[in-house]
């Protein structure tokens, strides 16, 4: 199938084929059809499925066809809501893409940064809006907003708000919109909270899904060193440094633990920075593009404050902690292996981990490499009635080839 066949607006398409893209992934094949017919949408797909494409392509299209568009209004006609500043800027920049040869209008707005150029940019008008929630509301209170145009609103990333104790502002917007208009929710996750939200604020909605959340990418090799809790570090500064390992995300469970990994690593001479909710929003952006620029060999963060890196060609992932809900595993490792570029994933697992681990094994069934031959062993690693299933034990280091692999230009265009 091609983006010809949806029969969009040829400015649309000329910004797509200008971008490279030829043909659909599976979320944009099964969502455009839908979102165009004006049927709202809930949709399970994990960032780099092309899921923002998705929904933004039959937005603009159906914004240029619109009479609202012909009278020149300006009204907020479409309001997209994501949790973080990160992910918000990346949205906007991808409507700005796909929209280039049209004058439909887009911005962004979010906190932790002055609102004067925000409000002046909706005073002059814009068709779409970029969203996140504590912005939002705090501009609509002061009276800067008009939403009551709004024909689609769409809630991106719906998990991570949820998890981000945004229900509740989630909830005030909607009472913020017209009832008549086109919901459209996203999220990588379906736990009973977002069917809960979908089935009071949508209304008779398609599902489509894509990416199984138990699979894991086939351009990612993953390996295990177990290794006990208070060596961790050790071993990590050990990779980095005889490994030659740079461009490295590593994950830790909490805000407290991402910043004591980055501050060992900056003791130990290896340039890196901590980034998660607790730093403003100035703060994470600095370090997030340091680490973009490659003035930084490690970046640590939680899990939520991950979503919305989007780096290009990112080599090495590491679970510094093991997550406790194996789907966070595939999420995480999903990062690295892009586009058809290779990636390595390597997790630490403490004796305290073993059963996190367990149950990670049990839902991807990967093929993970045990790496034994190490500095910091764990005793735990050597019991064979241990061993799940996925796991290869292999003495050395991270292999030459697997090293010298990763990060291959296979496909350069990334799928937003």
């Amino acid at each position: 199938m091609t983006f010809e066949e949806f029969n969009l607006n040829k400015n649309i398409l000329k910004a797509v084929s200008e971008m490279g893209y030829t043909n659909p992934t599976p979320i944009q094949e099964q969502a455009i059809p839908i979102i165009l017919e004006g049927t709202d949408l809930i949709g399970c797909a994990q960032t780099g499925t092309g899921k923002t494409a998705a929904f933004a392509i039959p937005m603009i299209n159906y914004l240029l066809n619109s009479e609202e568009k012909s009278k020149r209004s300006k009204k907020v006609r479409a309001l997209v809501i994501t949790p973080t500043r990160e992910l918000a800027i990346q949205i906007g920049e991808n409507f700005d893409a796909y929209a280039t040869h049209t004058n439909i209008t887009q911005t962004t707005i979010f906190g932790g940064v002055s609102q004067v150029a925000q409000v002046n940019q909706l005073r002059r008008g814009v068709d779409i809006l970029v969203a996140t929630p504590g912005r939002l509301l705090d501009l609509q209170n002061q009276g800067h907003l008009d939403l009551s145009h709004l024909h689609y609103l769409v809630l991106d990333e719906a998990d991570q708000m949820l998890d981000m104790g945004f229900i509740h502002d989630i909830k005030k917007i909607i009472k913020l919109v017209p009832k008549k208009r086109q919901t459209l929710l996203f999220s990588a996750t379906m736990p009973k909270a977002i069917r809960e939200l979908a089935d009071n604020f949508l209304n008779k909605p398609k599902s489509v899904s894509v990416a199984v959340i138990s699979s894991t990418a086939e351009t990612v090799e993953q390996e295990i060193y177990f290794v006990e809790k208070a060596n961790k570090r050790k071993l990590l500064a050990h990779l980095i440094e005889n490994e030659n390992l740079s461009n490295v995300l590593a994950f830790t469970r909490t805000k407290h633990g991402a910043d004591n990994v980055a501050k060992f690593l900056k003791k130990s001479g290896i340039k890196s920075e901590a980034i998660h909710g607790g730093k403003s929003q100035n703060a994470r952006q600095r370090v997030l593009e340091s680490f973009k620029n490659q003035q930084l060999t490690v970046l640590v963060a939680t899990d939520i404050a991950a979503r919305g890196i989007d780096i290009d060609q990112l080599p090495f992932v590491v679970n510094f902690d093991l997550p406790n809900i194996p789907e966070s595993y595939v999420h995480r490792i999903g990062r690295t292996g892009r586009a058809g570029n290779t990636g390595l994933a390597i997790s630490f697992c403490d004796t305290e981990e073993r059963a996190y681990w367990k149950d990670i094994m049990k839902l991807t069934q990967s093929d993970v490499k045990v790496i034994e031959d190490h500095p910091y062993v764990s005793d735990v690693a050597h019991k064979p009635e241990k061993k799940f299933a996925g796991e290869k034990r292999e003495s050395g280091k991270i292999s030459n080839k697997s090293r010298k692999s990763v990060g291959s230009k296979q496909n350069k265009k990334r799928w937003y």
